[in-house]
């Protein structure tokens, strides 16, 4: 749905390479992804672009929407839910962990505190570092830490999804072993304080030895799509959006 940071790309007034490439696959909004089986249809985090992206996908269900962590980029777009409620006439399950569930009882207070006709309705499933079902689907929260905040990565079968991560643990790590796809953060060659760069996201593919291996949430900063699907190894690939995997 999304494979940008939190500014996208193009970044408004930025003209670098990269900003100003002609390439579509250079078009990154922000970070969310769709989780399609045979019953249900989920997707991980709900940014600032979450309309645009569920009309250019021509979403006509969703099911639940699952949270990484709190920060704006993953969350401030919820309010669009309501489009669903109306068409199905029920509230939309939201899965997150207790700092998620606060800020969006602060941000959406409005949501909590009157019954407006037109206002999103939700219905709210905390979630701790244990498996928890959707439906006929188990989920497995894998903590990986963003800085020094605690967030969730996710295994679905044999997927493993992980974004704005700067450190795992060797025992979370294991959470991902066995996983035929990894998805996983990969902001720039340089240094970040709170995420992986490319050396550091493929050195954690290395560990897992998935078949197959998309980098997400990128900055301008890494470079353009066809150059950097260039340095990659062989089983490993740089996610865009509109990219559909089978697993």
């Amino acid at each position: 749905m999304g494979t940008g940071t939190s500014q996208g790309i193009p970044v408004i007034a930025c003209n670098c390479i990269v900003c100003k490439s002609t390439n579509p696959k250079d078009n990154r909004l922000r970070t969310s992804a769709l989780i399609e089986t045979e019953e249900l249809k989920i997707i991980i985090d709900s940014g600032p672009d979450f309309r645009a992206q569920v009309l250019r996908a021509d979403l006509q269900k969703l099911d639940a929407i699952l949270f990484t962590h709190q920060h704006r980029d993953h969350l401030a777009g919820l309010d669009d839910v309501r489009s669903f409620n109306q068409k199905y006439n029920k509230a939309m399950p939201i899965y997150g962990n207790e700092l998620v569930i606060d800020q969006i009882k602060r941000e959406f207070h409005y949501v909590f505190e009157n019954n407006y006709p037109g206002i999103p309705q939700l219905e709210i499933h905390p979630i701790q570092n244990s498996p928890f079902r959707i439906g006929n689907i188990t989920i497995t929260p894998i903590e990986v830490m963003h800085h020094k905040l605690s967030v969730f990565g996710f295994r679905i079968k044999d997927l493993t999804y992980i974004t704005d991560a700067n450190a795992i643990s060797e025992d979370e790590l294991k959470k991902a072993y066995g996983s035929k796809i990894l998805v996983l953060n990969a902001l720039q060659k340089n240094h970040h304080i709170s995420h992986f760069t490319l050396k550091e996201a493929l050195e954690v593919i290395a560990k897992v030895k998935p078949e197959k291996a998309y980098l997400t949430h990128m900055s301008h900063n890494l470079g353009r799509h066809d150059q950097i699907s260039m340095e990659l190894p062989s089983n490993v690939y740089l996610a865009y959006d509109g990219l559909s995997v089978k697993c």
